[in-house]
């Protein structure tokens, strides 16, 4: 036991210098490592990635746009407006109207104006048709509506299946049965329905302006087959009101057939027509024909119903088989006004183009187009 505490003793002893000089210089930390710096400064010790540099050599400039002086400082924009004149033409021969094939650009002479026009290209149409029947459907005599109906029927038979048609009728207003559709079977349906009329009054003119109006929201060309006796009894608008449209009328050709031929010729035999009734069916006669010939249509006075598959016949191969020229027309003012166009056939000599058949025989021919255009405005 003595010995245990005596070496406990000069242990401690041992230790007693170290504790003195512990108490006179206490251990300092060393200090922390310098913080490092790049160029923009101290870091808080988050990684920076530095920028990179720009090259020393900027790359060379990109040359200079030229301007031009202008010194009142405006800006100009011009615009060329060309216009173009399509005019579809049917050549037919006089005896058979059946459509002349094989015409070539050269053989084609138009003068608008007097002035000579240079055909640019030629083709040859055969597309399905878009057309309005408008019928003359009032409370007058049997024998017109028989022959309307009789006529609107064989035109019916003479469609196709992608013909797009409309049927119209008029008395004192216009009624329409069916808008335009490829439906033959609703086609049908409408000219069926025609069984009892209504008015007495025809009113040719309003009825065919309407027609005219709506036809014009409908791009492409159209086409109005006009079933009718040609009177025109209690019309608000007057002829030359008719005739200012149908020229202002764009893209449509009217077909015309006149009603109630055969009693009219009956009624004349018997003294049954007076001067005024004559001259009011002459009237009629000639209305028909203008109507047609300003748009480059065909016109027709039928005495028989044997006769109806014939006209129509003329009428399907005049729509379905058309020259179309293109010009460039001399005057290219846009001032709106009425050019008049006549339409020659001639030769590699400019001469009077000459037909005849395999005999030898010459061949009358007839060139039916539009008789002229209305030249845009400016704001169109």
């Amino acid at each position: 036991m003595i010995r245990r505490i005596a070496l406990a003793a000069a242990f401690f002893a041992a230790l007693l210098p170290f504790a003195a000089i512990a108490q006179e210089k206490p251990v300092t930390p060393p200090p922390p490592p310098p913080p490092v710096t790049d160029d923009s400064g101290p870091t808080t010790g988050q990684i920076d990635v530095p920028k990179k540099k720009s090259p020393t050599e900027p790359p060379p400039p990109a040359p200079a746009e030229e301007k031009v002086k202008n010194p009142d400082g405006e800006t100009f924009s011009l615009r060329v407006d060309v216009p173009i004149v399509n005019l579809n033409v049917n050549v037919v021969l006089d005896k058979t109207h059946q459509f002349v094939p094989g015409l070539k650009s050269e053989n084609f002479l138009v003068v608008e104006d007097g002035v000579e026009q240079r055909v640019q290209t030629l083709r040859i149409t055969q597309t399905p048709i878009t057309a309005v029947m408008l019928l003359e459907f009032a409370a007058n005599s049997y024998a017109f509506i028989r022959d309307m109906q009789d006529a609107s029927a064989t035109f019916f038979r003479s469609l196709k299946p992608d013909d797009y048609i409309a049927v119209v009728t008029y008395d004192l207003r216009t009624h329409i049965l069916t808008d335009f559709t490829n439906n033959k079977e609703l086609v049908r349906d409408s000219l069926q329905s025609l069984t009892i009329p209504g008015f007495s009054d025809t009113n040719e003119f309003d009825a065919l302006y309407e027609t005219l109006d709506r036809l014009t929201r409908i791009e492409g060309r159209k086409y109005v087959v006009l079933i009718s006796s040609g009177r025109d009894t209690f019309s608000k608008l007057t002829l030359d009101k008719m005739l200012a449209k149908i020229k202002a009328t764009p893209n449509v050709t009217i077909f015309t057939i006149s009603t109630g031929g055969f009693a009219r010729e009956i009624a004349d035999s018997r003294g049954g027509l007076g001067a005024i009734s004559r001259m009011d069916y002459l009237q009629a006669d000639n209305e028909m024909r203008t109507f047609a010939a300003m748009t480059g249509g065909l016109s027709f006075q039928p005495k028989f119903q044997g006769e109806l598959p014939d006209i129509f016949g003329q009428i399907n191969d005049s729509i379905r088989n058309q020259y179309v020229l293109t010009y460039r027309p001399s005057n290219a003012k846009n001032d709106g006004t009425y050019r008049k166009i006549k339409v020659y056939l001639v030769d590699n000599e400019g001469k009077p183009l000459k037909m005849s058949d395999e005999k030898g025989r010459p061949l009358k021919y007839s060139i039916i187009a539009r008789d002229g255009y209305r030249a845009k405005l400016p704001v169109e």
